[in-house]
């Protein structure tokens, strides 16, 4: 297992999320059947870990991830991008074979 990269910019917007929430708060990113390409991010806070998840932290900030999840997951690199389109969280993940236009949503 490689694990999971946070960028800078992801870390920052992560920790500007997380400062309005309980003390504890984390970043859950799970993969969900669904999606226009087969499966899909689901992105939640959440203060709870469990005993599968891998943590991830950079800068203070921490995401969470399931061990099923993570097993389509693993290599992925977690980013926040702010464009002409919008601001959102981008996740470049080796593993997929193809994703939508919308980048919420892989298939591998």
């Amino acid at each position: 297992m490689t694990g999971i990269t946070l960028t800078e910019n992801a870390a920052r917007r992560i920790n500007t999320v997380l400062a309005s929430e309980p003390s504890g708060s984390m970043l859950r990113i799970s993969v969900d059947g669904g999606g226009c390409s087969g499966f899909q991010y689901v992105f939640g806070v959440e203060r709870t870990r469990h005993d599968d998840d891998v943590v991830v932290e950079r800068d203070g900030a921490r995401v969470v991830v399931d061990g099923l999840s993570m097993q389509y997951m693993d290599g992925a690199v977690i980013d926040f991008v702010d464009d002409l389109i919008g601001q959102s969280f981008k996740i470049e993940n080796p593993q997929a074979t193809a994703s939508c236009g919308c980048g919420t949503s892989f298939s591998v």
